[in-house]
């Protein structure tokens, strides 16, 4: 199933296959939480380093395979956007699910998980 994704959420895709993190960041809210690997990252400034690590960690390529909206929670707007990457990390491939959670138009929340674990 795929749901058209608000705009932020496309630019936020966008600006990380390009590698643009001022881009990528400015498409949080200033108190954003980012969750990835079981560590939360809150604040632009943690969101930054936090990007700046994975993006130079392991080379990869990311395949968007659907998107799907979710129930509000907590005055979030939530969408779960399933993606595919293969890579030279230890695997050398994963589905993951990014649960975004949006306030006022902008990223609030972002976790990244397996995708088997969305269920």
């Amino acid at each position: 199933m795929s749901t058209a994704l608000p705009m932020i959420i496309s630019e936020y895709l966008s600006a990380a296959d390009r590698g643009d993190v001022d881009a990528m960041v400015a498409c949080f809210i200033e108190d954003a939480v980012v969750v990835d690997e079981d560590e939360e990252h809150r604040g632009h400034a943690a969101i930054r380093r936090w990007r700046e690590t994975v993006a130079t960690a392991y080379e990869y390529t990311v395949e968007v395979r659907g998107s799907d909206a979710r129930d509000a929670v907590d005055g979030l707007e939530r969408y779960d956007v399933f993606t595919h990457l293969e890579g030279n990390f230890p695997g050398g491939a994963v589905d993951l699910t990014h649960r975004f959670g949006l306030r006022d138009g902008r990223i609030a929340r972002m976790e990244i998980v397996p995708t088997e674990a969305t269920s």
